[in-house]
C-alpha cells in the first residue's frame, strides 16, 4: 500500500478556463496489488518410517557416488574424467571420442524413457527419491536440523530476537552450507579436470580462472537452490511438474488420502463428543502437512507440487498406530483403486503404456549394450589426395595418394598395418617408410596422421575410377581387430 499526492492539473486548467475556482491539490490513497504472494519458509518436520528409510538411503548413496567417484583411480588415471580440451571422455576402461556421440544420444534417450516408465508406474517417484534438487535439499535440511534443532525449535529461533545464541547458530549453519556448496562445486569441476591437482591448486589459491569460475558458479547454484529456493524450484522452475500428467493414467500409483475413510475429520473434544459412526479416522493433527517438503495438504487431493516422497504416509501411519486405528489413511494408491476398480498387481503393471515404455526401453538398452560390445578399439578416416587424380611412378606404375587418420581408442599403444582389396596386383605402402616399415604406431588415446600410396601396373585395366577397400588391422592388441574402409582409385581411361 502506498500514498501519493496527485495534482489534478488537467482538471484545474479546465476549471480555470471555465472561469471556475481552482481546485486545490488533495491527497489520494493508492492501493498497490502484489502480483505474487510472498513465499513463507517451510520447516519440514522429520518423518520416520519405511519410505523415509529408503529415501534417506537413496540420498546417502547418490551423494556418496557423486563425491567419491572422481577420486577412483583406473590404470594410473582418474576413472571418470570428461577431458573437454583433449576431447576425450574416460569412463573406467572405456575412452569415448566426439565420434562416439551416438552413445551419449542413446544414454539421453534411455534416461528419458526410464523417466517415462517409472512415472507411468509410480508417479513422481524420481522427484521424491533421486532428483538432484531433492537430494541436495535433503542434505541441507539435515545440516539445518543438526545446528538449529527440530521444526519447532527452528521456528522459535526464527521468531526470536537477535542474540548471541541466534547469531551463533545462524553463522554455523551458513558456514556448513557454504562449505558443502564449495565442495559440491569443486567435485563437479573435478569431473572435467583431474580432481587431485584441482584440490591442491584450490587450497593453495592457484586455481586457473575458468576452473575457479565454475567452482564458484556451481557452488553458488547449490547454495541458492538447496539452501533457499528449495520447494520453489519444484513448484515454479522444474518443467517436469508441468508435463507429468501426460504420463499418468488411472492406474498410476500416487500418494493419496482416503477421504471416504478419513472424513469427516475431527479432533480433541469434538472428536470425543462425535458418535463413532459419524466421524472419520482423520484426527486433523496436521502432521501430514508439517512433514511435507513442499508444504501442501495431501488431504486436498493430488497436486502438481507433490513430489511423491511419501513422508506424509510414514507420518500418518505413525499417528494411526498411536490412536490404534488401521494404517493406510494416506497411502500409495491409484484413481481406479479409489473408485473401487480393484485390479491384480500384474494387471496394474502390464498396461499398454507401461508395456510400450518397457519395450522401447529394452530396445534402446539392448542397442546401447550391443553398440558398446561391437565398438572397435580404433577408428580410421581416409581422404584421397585431391591435388592429382593419379600419377606415374618411375617404373611406370599408376599411383594414388591417400591421407589417413588412425584414432587409437584403447588404453595401450597399438601397431597398425594396412592392406588393399578390390584392385588386381595393387600394392599399398606407407609414405615415409623410414618411420616404421609395414606398420605404424599410435599411442594410447591418441590420433596418428599418416599418408598411404597405392600403386598398380599400367597393364591393369582401369576404367577411370574403381572402388577399393582398405583393411586396417591391429597387430599388437589382444583382439587384433580389423576395420574396412571404402575409397576410390583413379587411373587413365582406356
Amino acid at each position: 500500500m502506498g500514498y501519493t499526492v496527485v495534482a489534478l492539473k488537467l482538471a484545474e486548467t479546465t476549471l480555470q478556463n471555465s472561469a471556475m475556482s481552482p481546485v486545490e491539490e488533495i491527497p489520494v490513497q493508492v492501493q498497490g496489488t502484489n502480483l505474487y504472494e510472498a513465499s513463507e519458509k517451510i520447516y519440514p518436520r522429520e518423518a520416520k518410517g519405511i519410505f523415509q528409510t529408503w529415501r534417506n538411503g537413496c540420498v546417502l548413496f547418490l551423494l556418496g557416488l557423486y563425491y567419491l567417484l572422481p577420486w577412483v583411480q583406473w590404470d594410473a588415471r582418474q576413472a571418470v574424467l570428461l577431458d573437454l580440451p583433449a576431447r576425450k571422455f574416460h569412463i573406467f576402461h572405456l575412452t569415448f571420442w566426439p565420434q562416439d556421440f551416438i552413445f551419449l544420444a542413446l544414454l539421453l534417450v534411455l534416461a528419458g524413457l526410464a523417466l517415462f516408465f517409472f512415472t507411468a508406474i509410480a508417479g513422481r517417484v524420481w522427484c521424491g527419491y533421486a532428483c538432484p534438487q531433492t537430494v541436495w535439499t535433503e542434505a541441507f535440511i539435515w545440516m539445518e536440523r543438526w545446528v538449529e534443532g527440530t521444526r519447532a525449535q527452528q521456528m522459535k529461533l526464527s521468531a526470536s530476537p537477535w542474540n548471541a545464541n541466534k547469531i551463533r547458530k545462524r553463522v554455523s549453519k551458513q558456514a556448513l552450507w557454504i562449505g558443502f556448496s564449495l565442495v559440491t562445486g569443486l567435485t563437479f569441476v573435478g569431473y572435467f579436470t583431474p580432481i587431485q591437482q584441482l584440490v591442491v591448486d584450490f587450497l593453495n589459491l592457484e586455481v586457473a580462472g575458468w576452473s575457479l569460475f565454475w567452482v564458484l558458479f556451481y557452488g553458488f547454484a547449490t547454495y541458492g537452490n538447496a539452501g533457499f529456493m528449495r520447494e520453489q524450484v519444484c513448484k515454479y522452475m522444474c518443467p517436469y511438474a508441468r508435463f507429468q500428467s501426460a504420463m499418468f493414467d488411472s492406474d498410476t500409483l500416487i500418494v493419496a488420502y482416503d477421504s471416504k475413510r478419513g472424513e469427516p475429520r475431527s479432533r480433541g473434544k469434538k472428536r470425543k463428543d462425535t458418535a463413532e459412526e459419524n466421524r472419520g479416522d482423520c484426527i486433523d493433527c496436521g502432521i501430514c502437512v508439517q512433514v511435507c517438503p513442499t508444504g501442501i495438504d495431501i488431504r486436498d487431493g493430488l497436486q502438481y507440487e507433490c513430489i511423491a516422497c511419501a513422508a506424509c504416509i510414514d507420518a500418518c501411519d505413525e499417528v494411526m498406530d498411536r490412536v490404534e486405528l488401521p494404517r493406510g489413511l494416506i497411502k500409495y494408491s491409484s484413481e481406479n483403486h479409489d473408485l473401487g476398480k480393484h485390479k491384480s498387481l500384474w494387471r496394474t503393471l502390464l498396461r499398454t503404456r507401461v508395456i510400450a515404455y518397457a519395450t522401447l526401453l529394452a530396445v534402446c538398452l539392448g542397442g546401447f549394450v550391443l553398440g558398446l560390445a561391437a565398438r572397435k578399439s580404433f577408428q580410421v578416416d581416409i581422404i584421397r589426395d585431391r591435388n592429382a587424380l593419379f600419377s606415374y611412378t618411375s617404373d611406370q606404375r599408376i599411383e594414388n595418394t591417400y591421407h589417413v587418420k588412425v584414432m587409437n581408442k584403447s588404453q595401450i599403444d597399438q601397431q597398425y598395418r594396412v592392406g588393399v582389396q578390390g584392385l588386381d596386383q595393387a600394392q599399398v605402402s606407407w609414405l615415409k617408410p623410414e618411420l616404421g616399415g609395414a606398420s605404424r604406431l599410435v599411442s594410447a588415446g591418441q590420433m596418428g596422421d599418416f599418408s598411404l600410396i597405392v600403386t598398380t601396373p599400367t597393364t591393369n585395366a582401369i576404367q577411370g575410377m574403381q572402388k577399393i577397400m582398405f583393411v586396417f588391422t591391429e597387430i599388437s592388441g589382444d583382439k587384433q581387430e580389423s576395420i574396412q574402409e571404402e575409397s576410390r582409385f583413379f587411373g587413365p581411361r582406356n
